[in-house]
Order: C-alpha cells, then structure tokens, then sequence
C-alpha cells in the first residue's frame, strides 16, 4: 500500500505524510476520533466557522514541526532521521488525549486529570502496538529524552501547537488579530545549549505572536458568549450526572454511560485499562447526541439546559474585574426559584459566578529566549523595547456572573 499521501489543508497548502509510521499513526482509531472533536469547542455558536477539528490542527503542527527540524539541520544541527520522525510523532500525538469539546468538559467526563495525562497513556498504548517504535517519541513528549530542544519544540511558550492553533483558529473564525508569521520565526529557530533561542532579528515576529495570543484569549477563546456556550455545556453534563447517580434513567450512548453513571477516579483510570480504551470512543457526537434527548426529559433543570442550548439561548455573563455583589447573585438565586419554581440547589444551574484567567506569556514556564547578536541569550522581555510586553507577562484575572436574561426581565 503508498503510504506517501498528500494531505491538502486550508491553511499551509499541501502537507505530505513523512513516514509510514508516521501513516500509519494517523490512520488508527485513536487518532481518527480527534475528526470528531471540534477544536474550539462551543466557539462556532459566536464564530460560525470555528467548525475545525483537533484532527485538522494536530497534521498543521506536524507541517510546523518539519519545517522547524529542516530549519535546524540548515543552520548545522545534526537531527538524526529517528529523532525527527520521534518529534513528528510527539507533536501528532500531543492532543490525542483531548475528550469531546475538549476543555469545556476536561474536569467533569473525567476528574482530576488532564488531557495531558491522557494523551501520554494512548501514546505509551500505541507504543505496545507498535512494538516500541514510539518509544523516543514519548521520552521527547515527557521531556525526559537527553535533547531538551526538541521537547521544546513540542511544549513550550513557542512551541509548535501554539504556533498552528493561532494560525488555524484566526483563520477559522476570521479574526485576523491572530495571524502570526509562523514561516518567519521558525526560520529564526536556532538551538544554543541544548534550548531553542530565536535569533534577536526574529524579535518583532516573536512579539506580534504574544500580542496575537493575547488578543485571540479575549476576542476568541475567553469571548464571553463563548464562556456562556461552555458553561451552559458543563451544567448540562453536571446536572445529567446528579440525576443519574440518584438513579433517574438518563439516556447515554455506552460510552458517555461508563463516566456519567459511576463516576471515574484519577487512580482508577490511570490503572484500569478499559476506562482508558472507553474513553478513546468518546467524541463531541455522544455529547450532542444526549443533549437532544435530554432536551425532553422530565427534570425541569436538564430539559431546560438543553433546550437553551439546542436553540442558543445562553446566559448572560458579566465579565468585571472585582467579584460580583454577593446580593445581586442572591436576589438573582431568589428570582429564579420563584419564576421556575425550583429548590436554592436547583437555581444554582441557572445563577453562578466563576474566575477566568488569562496569561499570554510566563516569565519561568520555558522562556522565549532571544539569541542576541553578541551571542548572549535573553529573555523577550528583556531583549524587547515593547513596553507591552511586560504587561503581557502579567496573569489577567477576571470574575464572571453566569445567569439566565430572562430573570432581570421578570424580575
């Protein structure tokens, strides 16, 4: 069988398929349900083209990533063709262990563990599969291999994945604020004691693309419509969960079925194998699915979330910079179980506050490192003459108020 496929994507034009693992990889199971997972979550309720997938996302960075590797080789590093077929797979298999509308859902399908965790178990799975030839890859994706650059190039504050979702998501949803030049700074990519610096005459491309982060968390990714979409879906799946536990019959596909009906532990599924083989069935189209069905259910609290969500009836949210006046949410509380009729634990689904934070860039978490003419390496808030950037380095924290419109109108 060619195993040489061309893959064409909106963003990069034509990315080939470098390996037959590589192949191979992409056509197993586990990678195929990432089609399935939509990239942005609810975001296509506010953006409606936001319509991409974690599939589409992880082949662009893979693209990034061999652009990346052929950047260094030029500049005379040697890369050996295992250890670039190694941070291919890496960087494929990075989100593998995303779960259905991937982080709106990431604490309540399964608790207390990342996608992150996830994604190394799938990844240490395939490597049984395939007899240990993913073996190097997964020491780069844990940072544990001996050439720390080339996990950097996996995870970090430049790393490739930022690099494609920047690209991807502004040109899905067409908010052109989140283009960055991607071509021109990993062309600027060089390695200096074993960590990846950028050449200082990269600096501004290096900058636009903190400054785009910045503005794609507000304009996209904290949008507050978006937050409304988002925390609607998690009162939904919570709620399901609350009534199945007390023994109401709750439709699910089997899959959603395994984590709603009995809840799941950290340890258990780290150590209980099917938990992990259930999971890697799990798509946006389960969720979707039970929402539909649950949208005629006879508890008034889930019937009613899911019709809101269904035809996109979402909560208000007030995104302010102090916590929200603890009488306005009680006079809120008291509206709501009047006008539906529902107990102070019920109305909690409808009236809740909530912290959002957002940081473009962490000073100590893997640095952006400017390689300087002089041959000294700094820091990009350091090397910068852009004032914005020290700010940039700040964590933003912010206080929502979810709650329904309609109990001011009544009110």
């Amino acid at each position: 069988m060619n195993k040489k496929k061309i893959i064409n994507d909106p963003v990069y034009g034509f990315i080939s398929v470098p390996t037959e693992l590589v192949f191979d990889l992409i056509e197993h199971p586990y990678f195929q349900r990432l089609r399935y997972i939509k990239q942005l979550g609810m975001t296509h309720l506010v953006y409606p083209g936001a319509l991409h997938t974690r599939f589409h996302h992880a082949l662009g960075a893979m693209y990034l990533m061999g652009m990346a590797i052929e950047t260094l080789r030029n500049k005379g590093h040697e890369i050996s063709h295992d250890e670039e077929e190694a941070v291919i797979i890496a960087i494929l298999l990075h989100d593998v262990g995303h779960g259905p509308f991937s982080h709106a859902l990431e604490e309540i399908i399964v608790e207390g563990i990342s996608h992150e965790d996830i994604s190394s178990m799938l990844m240490s799975r395939l490597n049984n599969e395939f007899n240990g030839r993913l073996t190097m890859a997964i020491s780069i994706f844990n940072a544990t291999y001996h050439r720390e650059f080339l996990h950097q190039l996996v995870s970090s504050q430049l790393d490739m994945d930022r690099m494609d979702y920047l690209n991807r998501d502004s040109f899905f949803t067409g908010v052109s604020e989140g283009v960055i030049s991607s071509d021109r700074i990993i062309k600027m990519l060089n390695v200096k004691d074993d960590q990846i610096v950028v050449e200082v005459k990269g600096i501004y491309s290096v900058e636009k693309f903190l400054i785009a982060r910045r503005l794609m968390y507000w304009q996209v990714y904290l949008h507050k419509t978006v937050i409304a979409a988002e925390q609607l879906l998690a009162k939904i799946l919570k709620r399901s969960r609350e009534l199945a536990l007390q023994g109401e019959p709750v439709f699910t596909t089997p899959a959603l079925s395994h984590f709603l009906k009995k809840p799941v532990s950290r340890d258990a599924f780290m150590n209980e194998g099917h938990h992990l083989e259930t999971f890697a069935t799990l798509d946006d189209t389960d969720i979707m699915a039970a929402v539909k069905v649950w949208a005629s259910h006879s508890d008034f609290v889930l019937s009613k979330l899911c019709n809101d969500l269904v035809h996109r009836v979402l909560y208000k949210v007030d995104i302010t910079n102090e916590a929200p006046d603890k009488q306005f949410i009680a006079d809120l509380t008291r509206l709501a179980i009047e006008k539906y009729g529902i107990t102070e634990h019920e109305a909690s689904y409808f009236v809740f506050d909530d912290i959002i934070r957002n940081n473009a860039y962490k000073p100590g978490d893997g640095n952006i490192r400017i390689l300087m003419k002089d041959g000294t390496i700094k820091d990009i808030t350091a090397a910068s003459d852009n004032s914005n950037l020290e700010a940039l380095a700040k964590t933003v924290k912010k206080y929502i108020l979810c709650y329904k419109k309609e109990l001011l109108v009544s009110g």
